[in-house]
């Protein structure tokens, strides 16, 4: 799991949004109690949003250089699932880098 030291190198920003109570939140609520300290352990200087707002569909949002948006619907996925996203947009990052 090197990639996940690579977060700060390759977005700006990761905002993680779900609802606190929906059981279609649940993965992504594990996901965070699980993976939230060694996010931010690797990559402190990141900012990591953690929103939650009630009946929003939960959603993993990278901002890259120069204001590029990328997000991910993450209703229907699993803990694992969830990583793997993250992996995938932050190795993506490396794209939008000139």
């Amino acid at each position: 799991m090197a990639w996940r030291g690579q977060l700060s190198r390759n977005l700006k920003e990761l905002r993680i949004l779900f609802s606190p109570n929906s059981p279609s939140s649940s993965s992504t609520r594990g996901f965070i109690e699980n993976n939230y300290k060694d996010l931010k352990t690797k990559n402190p200087k990141l900012p990591i949003l953690i929103r939650e707002a009630t009946g929003i569909e939960p959603q993993l949002w990278a901002r890259y250089d120069m204001g590029v948006e990328r997000g991910i619907h993450l209703e229907g996925l699993n803990v694992e699932q969830i990583s793997k996203a993250l992996e995938d947009l932050t190795k993506g990052g490396g794209a939008f880098k000139g």
